[in-house]
């Protein structure tokens, strides 16, 4: 197999996003819709009718519900949504469903609607324990909501992952170190932490731009990325891409496709799809990716043609956000090429600066470059 490698096979995951949110949060830049519960009817015909253009099901090993908050929905809507995402993405033996969830949203009704339609992972966006701190965030829960929360979730869906945001404006590391506590005590499989980013056209980037906010320094947000490697892998976890640890075996296996280079199926406002060498992305207003379905046209908004070389980079770039790193041998039959046919200059300079390690066939980020990831991987696209 050369740089076609996996073009002519079906995608064997696939993503559906869901926009609707209470309300946006400061910091969010992702494709969501606050306060029009209205819509969500006619958000769901339009997912039948886009799904419907796949013209057959399409058997996968790992299906996502995204957002937005897809738990925001009720918990009939929850249910007609994943049967029709079940229906057209039927599940291989074994495969991963994973809902994203908010801990206000959870309730016994929408567990059971969750574990009825065969979901076997929760991602739940905890962000922190702190009521200051979740003020800021303009989150809308507390302490006690993702405690209550966990409650219900693990008896019937054990998989549960916490998402975590550190380095808000003001935090102090002892903050931090007490949110990943608080996380670990309650027992999720799987932790994500992400240092807060101050996104243009988000709230946050304007209130920064404005003086409103202070970002915190970069040896504190340094610092703090370290403590969440010390203290998750100290407790058992496996930090196996840049943000993301795991309990053994309970690894995020749709976020691994991605990783991975493998392709996927998408649908819904925003939606991103790699299918063959092609890459499409629906629009981002949900009224208009619906006004679209109802009027029969198609919800492309960006139309993309990878080139092999194209492919192979970002291959690279979200291979080396592993831990494990880019095995030479495996990208090069994967590929045609090796990452050094790519970007030789770039990958010898970043071993010079010891941000990059090549031993045993394998290329990876150093502890120094985990802190650089994004810079490393911007200069090889």
């Amino acid at each position: 197999m050369s740089d076609l490698a996996g073009t002519t096979e079906p995608p064997r995951s696939a993503y559906i996003h869901v926009p609707f949110c209470t309300h946006r949060c400061g910091y969010c830049n992702f494709t969501v819709i606050a306060g029009r519960d209205d819509l969500t009817g006619a958000y769901l015909e339009a997912i039948e009718k886009e799904l419907d253009q796949l013209g057959q099901p399409h058997e996968v090993d790992t299906l996502f519900l995204g957002g937005g908050t897809p738990t925001h929905l009720s918990p009939s809507e929850l249910e007609q949504l994943l049967s029709l995402a079940t229906r057209w993405f039927p599940l291989a033996a074994n495969a991963e469903l994973s809902v994203e969830a908010n801990p206000i949203d959870i309730t016994a009704q929408k567990v059971a609607v969750l574990e009825s339609a065969g979901v076997n992972r929760v991602s739940l966006g905890v962000q922190s324990f702190r009521s200051d701190k979740l003020k800021l965030l303009e989150r809308d829960h507390d302490r006690a909501l993702v405690q209550a929360a966990a409650k219900l979730l693990l008896p019937h869906i054990p998989n549960l992952s916490f998402d975590l945001i550190f380095a808000a404006p003001g935090e102090t590391l002892p903050q931090w170190e007490d949110d990943l506590n608080s996380a670990i005590e309650l027992g999720p499989t799987h932790i994500s932490t992400y240092g807060l980013t101050f996104e243009k056209g988000t709230t946050f980037w304007n209130r920064r731009h404005h003086q409103q906010l202070h970002e915190v320094d970069e040896e504190l947000q340094r610092d703090m990325y370290l403590a969440a490697i010390d203290r998750l892998t100290g407790a058992g976890f496996e930090h196996y891409e840049v943000s993301n640890f795991a309990r053994p075996g309970q690894q995020s296996r749709h976020n691994m496709q991605y990783w991975l280079g493998k392709r996927y199926f998408a649908a819904g406002p925003g939606a991103s799809r790699h299918v063959g060498m092609i890459r499409e992305t629906n629009h981002r207003s949900t009224t208009a990716y619906i006004h679209r379905m109802q009027q029969g046209s198609s919800p492309v908004a960006e139309h993309e043609v990878l080139t092999s070389h194209m492919k192979a980079r970002e291959q690279l770039v979200f291979g080396l956000r592993m831990l494990a790193g880019v095995h030479i041998p495996t990208f090069q039959k994967d590929t045609g090429m090796t990452p050094w046919e790519l970007c030789g200059t770039e990958i010898d300079q970043f071993l010079h600066l010891k941000l990059l390690n090549y031993s045993y066939e394998r290329l990876q980020l150093t502890r120094e470059g985990l802190l650089l990831a994004d810079t490393v991987c911007v200069e090889l696209l």
